[in-house]
């Protein structure tokens, strides 16, 4: 098992490159789909990681994590937490691996994303949004399970930084990357990797504004946790953490230059104009990076790319959306 490095706890570039290695015939290396809908001078790429096997990002940073503690995880199997696209990345990693893994998931969850994860063979737990994080830690102490967090781990914040490693590889000349922010795992993987390779690239994180935490813990320059019932008010469902993690938090405050929000309404525009004008599908959560360009990039110009994060919408809000 390769180690992180930095005797300060924050992951390097190295165990990023070593996360690539490791995800290498797992994970896909998506590719930078242009955005149409810009001017000349700010064009827009986005990173399409709603083409994973699984739809979402998630997928490096669990097979990541899971590999690197392979042995003790093929002993005990693996439990996390998630309201969908890790939960469906666990799931996936293990049915790999001939792995048990136990999801813990809110019951706000939309059904496609339970029905996903038990598809896969995993033991969907399901329960209410203020036990999401604690049910997981009561379950591994009291079967020994691997713990495989969603995004305040090591392992996963490496494994997300993947997507940084390739930006820069695809593009070397990118003036900024829009990425959408929840816990952290990919905002603090992908500003580690790009500051590192190119420090001159700016890294802007986006929120949902009903679920923007984070947005308040840059501008307060203190790590902010809002209460559920705030923050599960927005239609990303991705988006819905209260807090970044702690260890995320260190990589954000370092690296990341703000951290922008959106309206719902914003949002879905999103969700319609990249269905239609790059003909990636994307949930809510994916296109809030997009919103989040469109928004506030008017200031910025140069190469930018938004990662689309996800693809798994709920066929009924798609429809919706769809129709306009």
């Amino acid at each position: 098992m390769t180690e992180i490095t930095d005797c300060s706890g924050l992951v390097t570039l190295d165990d990023i490159r070593a996360a690539a290695d490791r995800i290498k015939g797992a994970a896909l290396r998506t590719p930078l789909v242009p955005y149409p809908v810009t001017g000349p001078d700010r064009p827009l790429w986005v990173k399409a990681e709603a083409l994973q096997p699984t739809s979402a990002f998630k997928l490096r940073g669990a097979y990541n994590a899971i590999s690197a503690q392979i042995d003790r995880a093929r002993e005990a199997g693996v439990v996390s937490h998630s309201s969908g696209n890790h939960a469906r990345a666990v799931a996936w990693v293990a049915a790999r691996l001939g792995l048990r893994a136990v999801i813990v998931m809110p019951d706000t969850t939309p059904p496609n994303k339970i029905a996903a994860v038990r598809a896969l063979g995993a033991e969907a737990v399901i329960v209410k949004p203020r036990e999401r994080d604690t049910k997981a830690f009561e379950l591994a102490e009291e079967h020994g399970y691997l713990p495989i967090p969603p995004y305040d781990d090591p392992y996963v914040i490496a494994g997300q930084g993947t997507i940084g490693l390739e930006i820069v590889e695809d593009m070397p000349d990118v003036d900024a990357v829009w990425v959408p922010v929840s816990g952290g795992g990919l905002s603090a993987g992908i500003s580690t990797a790009v500051k590192a390779l190119r420090p001159e690239t700016k890294v802007f994180g986006v929120e949902p504004e009903l679920a923007g935490d984070a947005a308040q813990s840059k501008r307060e320059g203190r790590r902010v946790v809002w209460e559920p019932e705030q923050t599960y008010r927005t239609v990303a469902d991705g988006l819905r953490t209260t807090g970044v993690g702690v260890l995320n938090w260190e990589h954000i405050s370092r690296y990341v230059d703000d951290i922008v929000t959106v309206s719902e309404e914003q949002i879905l525009a999103a969700v319609r104009s990249l269905i239609l004008d790059t003909r990636v599908v994307t949930e809510p959560s994916g296109a809030v990076s997009t919103a989040g360009f469109l928004a506030h990039a008017g200031a910025e110009p140069g190469r930018h790319v938004a990662i689309l994060s996800g693809g798994s919408i709920n066929p009924e809000l798609l429809a919706e959306v769809m129709r306009g």
